[in-house]
């Protein structure tokens, strides 16, 4: 699969790797997210696929939201991105085989959830990771907000959820939402030697293992968005979003 986005790489020996491409710091939009989600179901199809790398080509992991287009959004275009964001990151969460992420640099907000959607995570000594949302106005929809809380520890959610600031590598290592910190050019050969580890375990009861572990998390999800999470009334923005985002990237 190849898009102008990302790319979905067979790399040999039953490991698969998502690229993201979309120029210059992968900000998250309806469409991206939705291939994403499409790359996901055909992973998860593929028994050939026994692990799978998410990386990046750009700068950075994510830097979430294009805060400057959002500024424009309709409340039509608001459900849109809330649905992509609930939708996309509940199928990287469930997905059933090993997911290592490979963080260089920022990811942060709806990027960070890249982070905590994987099964092993592994950061260079330039990565940060956050949850931005209250520094513009904005709160985190229910599949992320799933996702946080069942990922982070209260205290670090507490940290990076009210003051908006980012953990630096060292942080995030120390806090557990990083597995392992390399120099930016070991990070590729890092990434891949954790996946064939995860690769050479047995499939199926791997998927099994994985499910145990979040299904309740997932559940919440689907239940969620099937009582209307992907909808929210009003819209998702408040009449706090635009000017804060205004006041951190200026004007649309």
């Amino acid at each position: 699969m190849s898009r102008a986005d990302f790319t979905l790489e067979n790399l040999g020996g039953g490991i698969a790797r998502i690229m993201l491409h979309r120029a210059p710091v992968n900000a998250l939009t309806p469409s991206f997210l939705d291939g994403l989600s499409d790359a996901y179901d055909q992973i998860a199809n593929d028994p050939d696929v026994r692990a799978v790398i998410l990386a990046s080509g750009q700068k950075v992991l994510s830097g979430g939201l294009d805060l400057k287009a959002a500024q424009g959004f309709s409340q039509a275009d608001e459900w849109d991105i809330v649905r992509g964001l609930n939708q996309s990151f509940a199928k990287l969460y469930a997905l059933p085989k090993p997911t290592i992420c490979a963080v260089n640099g920022a990811a942060i907000a709806g990027g960070f959830f890249f982070v905590l959607g994987s099964d092993y995570r592994i950061g260079d000594t330039r990565a940060s990771v956050g949850l931005a949302e209250v520094r513009v106005g904005a709160t985190l929809p229910a599949g992320p907000e799933a996702i946080a809380k069942a990922e982070l520890h209260p205290n670090d959610l507490r940290k990076l959820l009210l003051n908006g600031e980012p953990y630096n590598a060292e942080q995030a290592l120390a806090a557990g939402i990083l597995d392992a910190v390399v120099e930016p050019d070991a990070l590729m050969e890092t990434a891949l030697k954790a996946a064939e580890k995860y690769a050479a375990l047995p499939p199926k009861t791997y998927a099994v293992a994985k499910s145990q572990l979040r299904r309740d998390t997932v559940q919440a999800i689907e239940t969620a968005m099937k009582n209307g999470a992907n909808t929210p009334e009003g819209g998702w923005f408040s009449d706090e979003t635009k000017p804060a985002m205004q006041a951190m990237v200026g004007p649309a």
